[in-house]
């Protein structure tokens, strides 16, 4: 079979980002998730220039232009804090926990495969969707970071989408678990700086030293990468399978710059650790429900609250979840604590809305530029309409926004002040271009796969 060669990098589908413009919510039901400021009936919401200027009833602002609030929740952008978007287009050939097809045995096979337009293509199109789910901050986490030019390429599909997030360069899907990331070129990201102005920042993503379906790491790669990154002052990010936390504390190696995905199977010892080293949690209940629950254990957000240690609420892959749905990410949390402790241990809504914005923000560090409808901050907000059916009639918002909610009730999303959803409709991606470029991609890495699968059998 002939091999497809990769294709050509395609136009960049978004036109110009909207300019960042004076303007007034007017009318909406506001949900600050600032406890000094509450929530409203009826309230606006003042931006100028990116900034949140105002939140309060009746606001006098002569002559700025409108947007009419009324039958929506105003409220903070969702703030993801773990999504691999490298393998979002990958939708198309995960199957579950399929042996064969399954999310690790797709991306172990195909991610070798990607070219940094492969790349591009696929985070863009994970960023497509997580806009029109309400989600203005990401936190990539990158674990195919396959060369500089992979790097470049995801750094520059996030720029150009126009949203908030951390890009934490990691490791190629085919890198021996005895080499070491390539920490020369996360220097090299570091010191030439990120594009845009101010909307990204950058991490680290390391492999975990505890058997995983690619291997474990030696500890000694493990505390290298660790060094490394540490020596650049950067956050490090971590899949928590059982036993890290014990592995990395006896390596000295915890700390309130780590955070750890996944919270399952930590014993009583280790949720003490976590809440001494302030090590943060991020939970992807979705995936911890779907994949995880029967190896690994129960979701432990009670105990970790218990802790007092921070956590939020995370994506994980919308290949294996087959969406990027944060309101089914809240939802799903709530099922699993009701599952497991019904009415005895409350887990309100307005809870589950603080672990989707502020303390997302939180864990990623930037809770004073976002998370929140905070006077100072950046306008990263969106409108939920209400009067839709399936959401409507509304009468507490944090309840419908839980229980009811999807994305097709997102109606207009603004980051750092700029419009990109308005009345559900993108104002800068071309959706359209973005798929037709995702299935472009899928289907010339599907060939690749299949032409070294035959040039494999015939060598044999």
């Amino acid at each position: 079979m002939k091999e497809t060669a990769p294709a050509a990098p395609s136009a960049d589908p978004a036109r110009e980002l909207p300019a960042r413009e004076e303007f007034i919510i007017r009318g909406g039901r506001v949900l600050t998730m600032d406890p000094s400021l509450g929530e409203f009936d009826e309230a606006d919401v003042h931006v100028r220039d990116g900034v949140i200027v105002a939140v309060g009833v009746g606001l006098q602002a002569p002559g700025v232009a409108a947007m009419d609030g009324r039958n929506t929740i105003v409220m903070p952008g969702f703030v993801d804090t773990h999504w691999h978007l490298w393998n979002s287009s990958l939708r198309a050939l995960v199957r579950g926990d399929d042996a064969e097809n399954g999310y690790f045995p797709v991306t172990l096979r195909v991610g070798p495969l990607f070219t940094p337009e492969d790349s591009f293509r696929s985070v863009r199109l994970g960023l497509a969707e997580g806009l029109a789910s309400g989600i203005t901050t990401v936190h990539n986490w990158s674990h195919n970071t396959r060369s500089p030019e992979h790097a470049d390429a995801e750094l520059r599909a996030l720029h150009a989408t126009g949203v908030r997030a951390r890009f934490s360069y990691g490791w190629g899907q085919e890198l021996p678990l005895t080499r070491t990331m390539d920490l020369e070129d996360l220097a090299r990201v570091r010191r030439e700086g990120l594009p845009g102005d101010g909307l990204l920042s950058l991490g680290a993503a390391v492999r975990t030293p505890v058997t995983n379906p690619r291997g474990a790491v030696p500890i000694e790669v493990i505390a290298a990468e660790f060094e490394g990154i540490r020596a650049l002052g950067l956050p490090i990010t971590m899949h928590a399978r059982p036993g890290v936390v014990s592995v990395l504390e006896g390596h000295g190696l915890l700390g309130p710059d780590l955070q750890l995905v996944h919270p399952q199977g930590i014993s009583v010892e280790e949720r003490r650790l976590l809440a001494e080293r302030r090590t943060t949690m991020s939970c992807s209940p979705v995936i911890e429900m779907l994949y995880a629950q029967a190896t690994r254990g129960e979701i432990q957000f009670q105990e970790l609250l218990e802790r007092e240690v921070l956590q939020s609420l995370s994506v994980d892959s919308s290949a294996a979840s087959a969406n990027a749905d944060f309101f089914n990410c809240m939802r799903a949390l709530l099922w699993s604590h009701k599952q497991r402790f019904g009415s005895r241990v409350p887990l309100s809504p307005r809870r589950l809305l603080e672990l989707a914005t502020i303390d997302g923000a939180r864990d990623l560090g930037i809770a004073e530029l976002t998370g929140s409808l905070t006077p100072g901050k950046r306008a990263d907000l969106i409108l939920v309409r209400t009067t839709d059916p399936n959401i409507g009639p509304v009468i507490d918002p944090a309840f419908a926004l839980v229980y009811s909610a999807q994305p097709s009730n997102v109606d207009t999303v603004i980051v750092d002040g700029r419009v990109l959803v308005r009345e559900g409709r993108f104002t800068a991606l071309d959706a359209r271009q973005v798929m037709r470029d995702a299935e472009q991609s899928v289907h010339g890495l599907v060939s690749r796969s299949r032409a070294g699968q035959a040039s494999g059998r015939r060598g044999e």
